[in-house]
């Protein structure tokens, strides 16, 4: 099959893992949404945004899968129809790897209805060699640096308000992201 000018040879449907923006905005065609847990790795604003949702000058902070050991990311698992694969790939590479801080990978999800392992689900998790790793950031920073930026996508709050509600929606706790919610709209009250 070729799409967009790229190869993609696939007679099966492809499996995405969303835990962030594509939770509320996946962009391509979805099948099916299921809830999923990924072991190894816990969704946090460890990537500095200098296109999206910050500037060079001011970058913002976008979430990111790092890896840590005993972790896990609740999220979903999204099923793309084989017809719409090729095409699914295309625009999340256009999407995600923007940069080239994400890393395309595949991994292994657990649905949560039925405790089912999927193995090859696609996802895209942070370099942490890659110069827009921030995983060094306390909460309180993030906060504050989400707080103030605004990148082409619109502004850093807007991201976080939208991927905490989902997640609050699809009843995936995120204790992390509750707090930096409550955070950001302190430091906006007394702006």
């Amino acid at each position: 099959m070729t799409m967009n000018g790229t190869e993609h040879e696939t007679a099966e449907d492809l499996w995405v893992f969303g835990y962030g923006s594509l939770l509320w905005n996946p962009g391509f065609p979805v099948a099916e949404a299921r809830p999923a847990r990924l072991h190894g790795w816990h969704r946090s604003f460890c990537m500095s945004s200098i296109h999206h949702r910050g500037t060079p000058a001011r970058p913002g902070l976008v979430l990111a899968l790092d890896a840590a050991r005993d972790a896990h990311c609740d999220g979903l698992a999204f099923r793309v129809a084989a017809a719409h694969a090729g095409a699914t790939i295309d625009y999340l590479r256009e999407r995600e790897l923007v940069s080239s801080a994400y890393l395309e990978t595949r991994l292994a999800v657990v649905f949560h209805d039925c405790g089912t392992r999927r193995e090859d689900v696609l996802t895209y998790v942070i370099d942490p060699g890659h110069v827009q790793y921030r995983g060094d950031l306390d909460l309180e920073t993030q906060a504050r640096i989400i707080a103030g930026a605004v990148g082409g996508r619109g502004p850093n709050d807007e991201y976080l308000y939208n991927t905490a509600l989902h997640l609050s929606e699809l009843g995936l706790a995120d204790a992390d992201l509750d707090w930096l919610v409550d955070r950001v709209r302190a430091l906006a009250a007394t702006e």
